[in-house]
């Protein structure tokens, strides 16, 4: 007890004796923790959740690691919906008019009765080929009257204009070339067939005011027509030849 009370006693004289160092001790032990709890706080304010910065010790004696990717400014892409797809100018051949559809029907006669008969007589006539070709180039000037035709009413999307009256009259320069190079019957069909092909890439593409049924009897009578012509083609190197009596 004794002793106790001379440390006491002690310590006391040394506060007395050194009052300034003592108290600057203090101070800079309260200049010290001010300047971790501020420096707490403002950590604080900018990381504001407690999972990243439990408590400021923590932060400040260990090391943490985390992960880090690569940072994209590149502004995501909407997914572009594209619309339905539309669809194909031949299933619009149920919609044709009776009447249009028949009569194309039976046009479609001239274009397959030639190679049809060669095939079951097992020969190649000439003649019948001829008609043929002839009935390709009539069928030409047709669409090009069809054309003309298509421009003249007041209330027709397609005006007479030199692009639609000029596109009228190519099928019919190809017919007349047909006709006039009809000694070589091999090259004049070639030269109908171009120009049902370009008729029809003109009428399905380039003029596109054709209502749908009637684009679809195009299609259809172009296709039969195209595969006609080439069964004669094909038919004048396989079967012998038969010229007239």
């Amino acid at each position: 007890m004794l002793h106790f009370i001379q440390r006491f006693s002690q310590a006391s004289s040394k506060m007395l004796k050194y009052p300034f160092t003592m108290s600057m001790g203090t101070r800079r032990r309260i200049d010290i923790l001010s300047l971790k709890s501020s420096l707490h706080q403002n950590l604080f304010l900018l990381f504001p959740t407690s999972c990243v910065f439990p408590s400021f010790p923590v932060c400040m004696s260990k090391t943490r690691w985390y992960h880090t990717s690569p940072c994209s400014f590149k502004k995501k892409q909407k997914q572009v919906v594209l619309p339905a797809r539309p669809p194909s100018t031949i299933t619009y051949l149920p919609d044709s008019p009776k009447p249009a559809l028949y009569i194309t029907l039976a046009g479609l006669i001239p274009f397959i009765a030639p190679p049809l008969i060669m095939v079951m007589t097992k020969t190649y006539i000439p003649e019948l080929a001829f008609t043929q070709m002839a009935y390709g180039a009539s069928f030409l000037s047709f669409l090009g009257g069809v054309r003309w035709g298509f421009a003249l009413p007041e209330g027709s999307p397609a005006k007479p204009d030199y692009l639609n009256l000029a596109n009228s009259a190519t099928p019919v320069v190809f017919s007349w070339f047909a006709i006039l190079f009809s000694e070589g019957l091999s090259e004049a069909i070639v030269l109908v067939i171009i120009g049902l092909g370009i008729a029809l890439h003109v009428e399905l593409f380039l003029l596109p005011h054709y209502p749908n049924w009637f684009k679809a009897l195009r299609i259809l009578v172009t296709l039969v027509a195209f595969f006609s012509f080439v069964v004669t083609l094909l038919l004048k190197d396989i079967y012998p030849e038969k010229g007239p009596k």
